[in-house]
């Protein structure tokens, strides 16, 4: 299994103001040399992850104190000159809220050529409240969302000089990406989704890695329907690797420390769910069936199940042992840890990537002790976990 260090880049000083934490926050609450500090912070973690042996993934978010990271390119390409061996994961760029294609698949190819080929990128539609501040119209953003894919995918792959594109969206007179992209024919690709049954599909007929974020019940939903859909284009299984989960993790040598840490880590969930309900429902952003299943269960774009898997109603504050109940939170010595993971694990099906989101309010020296403890004690144990799936998936009927 392919673990991979993650964190939104937060500013934690700002998350008990008043105001809401994104889209029309005040940016004097953020201290430029604070944020400074947090960023060559989270720097430091990912050379630490990359000499420990795991992966690095980043994302972006904009106006929002929960995530400074505005652009997942420009610290990957950062991150190509301080890291060796890492794999490089932007998840994701927001491709329905970015104004150029053609400007994404130039950034792409380069941070692939920058890195020496350890590059792999989420096209992925962002989160709801971001269109608020590209204004972008999303009455057809899956139309616009699918031409700007299949624009970056073409200039990504062609390599016989310029070409034309005219579409209902985008027009370039010429369209040329050079230098071009290190690995054939592009870097993998990724996206994500909460749970929808039509993502699942799409991704599997493009042979895409889907990422799963924060929520049990949406893999045990989309797997099983990628794996279906992958079956019958490609005619084999999905291997493992196709398959990522993100959750959040309070890991630590004892069970009380480890217990503080997760929920520290999750005082990052409940700032992020403090979005101003007018820019949770952006028109056409969400299907209907995804957009009646959101408000049926809470507040849409959020991660959170509002019910435990007994029914029994959760607190209204993110608590980390309801979280651990409902497979998003792994929490414990690291012993606990893993055997949580291996019971979400087998829960699902199966899947190659683990997102590892330790952070929230912790300090760097915790997020970099628990960096450490999950790479040298949980890691190596879903290895093992990942090959005997695998071989007992090729056994013989």
């Amino acid at each position: 299994m392919q673990t991979w260090y993650f964190s939104e880049q937060s500013y934690p000083d700002a998350w008990d103001a008043p105001e809401t934490p994104k889209i029309t926050s005040p940016s004097r609450l953020v201290d430029p040399k604070r944020a400074h500090q947090h960023l060559q912070n989270f720097i430091e973690e990912c050379e630490l992850a990359d000499q420990l042996g795991l992966n690095i993934m980043v994302n972006e978010h904009h106006a929002a104190y929960t995530c400074m990271s505005v652009s997942c390119m420009t610290t990957l390409a950062l991150l190509a000159g301080r890291t060796k061996n890492a794999r490089l994961l932007a998840l994701g760029i927001p491709i329905l809220n970015r104004l150029d294609p053609m400007r994404i698949a130039e950034e792409i190819a380069y941070v692939d050529v920058l890195s020496g080929g350890r590059l792999e990128v989420g096209l992925v539609k962002g989160s709801p409240f971001e269109p608020y501040v590209s204004n972008t119209n999303t009455a057809r953003g899956m139309e616009r969302y699918w031409e700007a894919h299949d624009l970056i995918v073409a200039a990504l792959t062609t390599q016989d000089g310029s070409f034309s594109w005219e579409g209902k969206y985008f027009n370039y007179r010429n369209v040329n990406v050079i230098p071009r992209c290190y690995q054939e024919p592009t870097p993998q690709i990724w996206v994500t989704t909460l749970g929808s049954t039509g993502t699942a599909l799409e991704a599997a007929r493009l042979d895409y890695v889907l990422g799963i974020t924060a929520n049990a019940q949406g893999a045990r939903s989309a797997y099983p329907k990628y794996r279906e859909e992958y079956r019958r284009v490609h005619k084999r299984e999905a291997d493992l690797d196709r398959f990522a989960f993100l959750g959040y993790c309070g890991i630590a040598r004892d069970e009380a420390t480890a217990w503080d840490r997760a929920e520290r880590v999750l005082k990052f969930v409940e700032v992020s769910e403090r979005v101003s309900p007018n820019f949770l429902h952006p028109p056409g952003y969400f299907t209907p069936v995804d957009a009646g299943r959101m408000l049926r269960g809470g507040k849409a774009g959020t991660h959170r199940l509002k019910v435990l898997p007994d029914g029994t109603p959760m607190s209204p504050k993110p608590v980390a042992r309801e979280y651990m109940l409902n497979g998003v939170m792994f929490a414990g010595t690291p012993d606990q840890v893993y055997d949580q993971l291996e019971t979400i694990f087998h829960s699902v099906g199966g899947f190659g990537h683990f997102l590892f989101q330790p952070a929230g309010t912790l300090t760097t020296d915790e997020v970099r002790d628990s960096i450490e403890l999950f790479a040298k004690e949980v890691q190596p144990r879903l290895d093992r976990l990942t090959a005997q799936h695998r071989a007992k998936m090729t056994e013989p009927a």
